[in-house]
């Protein structure tokens, strides 16, 4: 049964039509415009459905994951990066649309659900999928389910406070684990060292210039061999084992998966970051294992997860 997934971030919908294995068989992306509105956000995936459905019409449900506060009812309540989506019915106007059932949730959850049924998190029956991008973004799995809370707004994880004399967070608010441990934050890490000279290899990768340097930069430089570059990716892991740990210590997974551009760096970054995660979980010595793996699916998770949850939509109970 192929059914379609669509990832609405802040820049594009990316949509695909996947098969039952989780395959993508057909994919397309549309840029959308910054400051873009409703009506055009409802346009463009409306659009982009439709195209893929001339080559695959026998596709028969649509799954969105969209990057906000996403209610039970599929209305995007807030989307920090998406301003067109506040309290915008989203599920309500694409079912009106493309006349098909339709499934809206987080990005995140959406993420988090295709690792469980085609990627990383396969088996596991408690687990948590991290994703380490421009934000952090997260799902919470227990039982074999995805965790949606009350509300649907669960797993907004990166916007747990660690020190409220922190740096400003993208919500506004300071000291967020985002503000410290996302992708975003080890960039940030880097101008910092290179503003006081140091770090030249990264440096170097960005043209000279200590304003324009990126977490891609450090990690860059880290896998060359870099000695400062690694020292400075070693404090960006111990910064993301202290969420990490203080969500295993509540949430106790047997499982955590990491997604996100970061985990193309392989054992660089996760050496580091399973030994400063061993470090401070509680009573790590009396306890099972943690796994920490890398998610199997990667920028595709999004687009698979939201096709598996369309797929619930119509498969037989």
């Amino acid at each position: 049964m192929k059914t379609f997934g669509i990832d609405l971030g802040g820049t594009n919908v990316r949509g695909g039509v996947v098969d039952g294995d989780g395959v993508i068989v057909a994919d397309r992306r549309a840029a959308t415009r910054p400051g873009a509105s409703w009506s055009e956000l409802v346009t463009a995936i409306v659009g982009l459905v439709r195209s893929l459905a001339a080559d695959h019409p026998d596709t028969r449900a649509v799954g969105v994951g969209a990057a906000g506060l996403v209610s039970r009812e599929g209305e995007v309540r807030y989307a920090p990066n998406i301003p067109g989506m506040r309290r915008a019915p989203l599920r309500a106007a694409l079912t009106e649309e493309l006349e098909l059932p339709v499934f809206v949730d987080n990005d995140a959850n959406a993420a988090a659900h295709g690792e469980l049924v085609h990627g990383a998190a396969r088996g596991a029956r408690y687990a948590l999928v991290i994703t380490l991008g421009t934000g952090i973004g997260g799902g919470i799995i227990a039982r074999e389910r995805v965790i949606r809370g009350a509300h649907g707004f669960a797993a907004e994880i990166g916007h747990f406070q660690i020190d409220p004399d922190g740096p400003v967070c993208a919500c506004g608010e300071r000291g967020h684990w985002e503000a410290f441990a996302s992708g975003s934050a080890l960039g940030r890490m880097g101008r910092e060292r290179a503003a006081d000279g140091k770090c030249r290899a990264v440096v170097a990768l960005c043209g000279g210039d200590p304003d324009a340097v990126e977490g891609i930069h450090v990690g860059d430089a880290a896998q060359a061999g870099d000695a400062e570059a690694l020292e400075l990716l070693s404090e960006y892991a111990a910064l993301v084992a202290v969420g990490l740990a203080g969500l295993a210590n509540i949430l106790d997974p047997d499982r955590i998966v990491i997604s996100g551009g970061l985990v193309e760096l392989g054992d660089t970054l996760f050496t580091p970051l399973r030994e400063a995660f061993a470090d401070r979980i509680e009573g790590s010595e009396y306890r099972p294992h943690v796994d920490i793996v890398p998610a199997e699916l990667g920028h595709r998770a999004g687009v698979i997860g939201a096709a598996a949850l369309a797929r619930e939509l119509v498969s037989p109970a």
